[in-house]
């Protein structure tokens, strides 16, 4: 019989859904109606959707998910993915959460993160 290995899309979003749901158990009963709104804004498309948002990561960049993140500042929405890169490095990358455009990223070394064979 032959083990079929996950994927590295699976083994990238394990991490991140495990946070989910502690955020979740922990949150109080009023987040809920805050989890309701961020449902609803993914499915009306004012949001992108965040396994779309580490797809983009995965396809770019090598490294495993420490933290997402997803905070309004002044109105605007942006997700925040804090990655380890394959040589120690951590670095995060921040996403405008309406449009899904990478609008910033720091961090050491992040050229050592990128993949030979990412779309740009």
């Amino acid at each position: 019989m032959t083990r079929r290995l996950p994927s590295s899309a699976s083994r990238l979003r394990l991490p991140v859904l495990a946070a989910l749901l502690a955020l979740l158990a922990a949150s109080p009963a009023p987040a809920d109606e805050g989890w309701h709104d961020l449902h609803e804004a993914v499915r009306e498309g004012r949001i992108v959707p965040l396994p779309d948002i580490l797809d983009w990561l995965e396809a770019r960049y090598v490294g495993q998910v420490l933290e997402v993140e997803l905070e309004r500042d002044d109105g605007r929405m942006t997700y925040e993915v804090e990655m380890l890169g394959p040589q120690g490095q951590v670095v995060e990358f921040a996403f405008d959460a309406a449009s899904g455009q990478l609008i910033g990223m720091e961090g050491v070394n992040i050229n050592g993160m990128r993949r030979e064979d990412g779309a740009e």
